[in-house]
């Protein structure tokens, strides 16, 4: 059965994330309130609480978007090479800058961090597959996972001088040598 939202929901939904995203990119996720949010969306608070908790599960629900978003994302970039993909994913992060930097730029998010994180390691988990065993796998996604997670907010925030093809080109090629030098047989390693 195909459910749709009714308008008002959405209605309701989109003038609060509209109202959030702005807020969000002005003052920060810190200086936002759930008042200053429902007066920006013309809405009473009454109707935010209907939808969201608080500013943090409204938060979960986009970050959660934009996961589902880079999901999408990953699947549609299997066909291509480490670095063609990596290329794509780089470029959803440079058009999306702002809002990401918004997000790393602020203490209070550090569940978005959290999040992310766990994302980039699921996606590493399948490159690395079973060559390994699982107290090694774990290990190689957490070194990994930080490495990208860290060169992905240093991109946002524009802390790097590359462009986004040189950085994703660079991030590819660095997964290509850690995931061939991982699926190696130890044999191989000493010759």
């Amino acid at each position: 059965m195909d459910r749709k939202i009714d308008r008002r929901i959405e209605k309701s939904q989109s003038a609060i994330h509209a109202a959030f995203m702005e807020m969000l990119l002005k003052v920060g996720f810190d200086a936002i309130t759930v008042k200053d949010i429902t007066n920006h969306a013309n809405i009473s608070r009454k109707t935010f609480y209907l939808h969201y908790v608080d500013k943090y599960d409204l938060l979960n629900t986009i970050v959660g978007k934009h996961l589902e978003e880079l999901t999408l994302i990953c699947e549609g970039k299997k066909e291509k090479g480490l670095i063609e993909g990596t290329t794509i994913w780089f470029r959803y992060f440079e058009e999306r800058k702002s809002f990401f930097a918004a997000l790393f730029a602020t203490e209070s998010t550090v569940s978005f961090r959290y999040r992310l994180l766990d994302f980039i390691m699921g996606q590493l988990s399948v490159k690395f597959g079973n060559a390994v065993s699982s107290a090694e796998r774990e290990i190689l996604q957490k070194f990994t996972g930080m490495a990208v997670l860290g060169i992905v907010e240093s991109f946002v925030l524009n802390q790097l001088d590359a462009n986004v093809e040189q950085t994703a080109g660079k991030v590819g090629e660095l997964l290509s040598l850690i995931i061939m030098q991982t699926l190696q047989t130890p044999e191989s390693l000493e010759q």
